[in-house]
């Protein structure tokens, strides 16, 4: 009996998307403290096969960015805490510029139009795979749930993850030097 009641609490814990990280009630998220997370070059797994479609109905491939590093940027129009840090977020793009390609996934907006208008109040100058659902959040399993929101990915030039942002931003400037030490 132990161990059937031991397997459904695990399965409970797992349907949960019970972690360490702070929990945000009912608001279906799961927020962090901003810890950086960076994975030696030897450690890291495969490139990150994610295809979508973005906010304005165009294929988008991280493929197509191999070369530099990706920042993947998760977010919603519905979460606080990204609207909070979208002009840091927006401010790191700008500097960072050329050096690497931001790529949002934005999650469980109802529609592409709030997705948009998040997009257009920002200034926002990335495309953003559309994922209503949280499918493209599978393809980070290991460094992110796909409660975890707002969180960044920062890919290398293979397309490997390299490093993880978990909850809001920091600042600007930490995720401007963790690129820097992705692409140095």
């Amino acid at each position: 009996m132990r161990s059937v009641l031991a397997a459904v609490l695990g399965c409970l814990l797992l349907l949960t998307g019970c972690t360490s990280l702070q929990g945000t009630g009912d608001k279906g998220f799961v927020t962090g403290g901003g810890d950086v997370n960076i994975v030696k070059a030897v450690d890291r797994g495969d490139p990150v096969d994610l295809r979508g479609t973005d906010l304005d109905g165009k294929p988008i491939d991280l493929a197509d960015y191999r070369g530099k590093p990706v920042v993947v940027v998760v977010w919603g129009s519905w979460c606080g805490p990204c609207r909070g840090e979208a002009p840091d977020v927006v401010a790191a793009a700008d500097q960072i510029g050329a050096r690497a390609q931001f790529v949002g996934i934005n999650l469980r907006d109802a529609s592409t139009a709030t997705g948009q208008a998040f997009v257009r109040r920002f200034d926002v100058p990335y495309p953003s795979v559309y994922s209503p659902d949280g499918k493209a959040m599978l393809q980070f399993q290991g460094t992110l749930s796909p409660n975890s929101i707002p969180s960044f990915v920062v890919l290398d030039d293979e397309g490997r993850i390299a490093a993880s942002i978990l909850g809001a931003l920091p600042s600007r400037q930490t995720l401007v030097d963790l690129v820097d030490e992705i692409d140095g």
